[in-house]
């Protein structure tokens, strides 16, 4: 299985979105019909639920393909002088 790191934007993406920003869907259709066939697991159980919301640490896995949800990079943000 093939695995890739997604860095959040935010605290969190739903799963239509994931898809669509992998390119694991070419459009909204493709992965509203991909996730309602049980094609896709979070955290190794078939999700359905389009709008579910995913956060740091889940993992999505679709025909072969592996996600690890990853926190923002808070490292490249500045600190205030101190």
């Amino acid at each position: 299985m093939h695995g890739t790191d997604f860095v959040l934007r935010g605290d969190h993406i739903t799963l239509d979105a994931l898809l669509k920003a992998t390119g694991l869907a070419d459009s909204g259709g493709v992965a509203k019909t991909l996730i309602a066939s049980g094609a896709v697991s979070v955290n190794g159980e078939t999700e359905t639920r389009r709008g579910r919301k995913l956060r740091s640490g889940d993992r999505v896995s679709i025909g072969g393909q592996q996600l690890q949800l990853l926190a923002p990079d808070t490292s490249a943000r500045s600190s205030p002088p101190g």
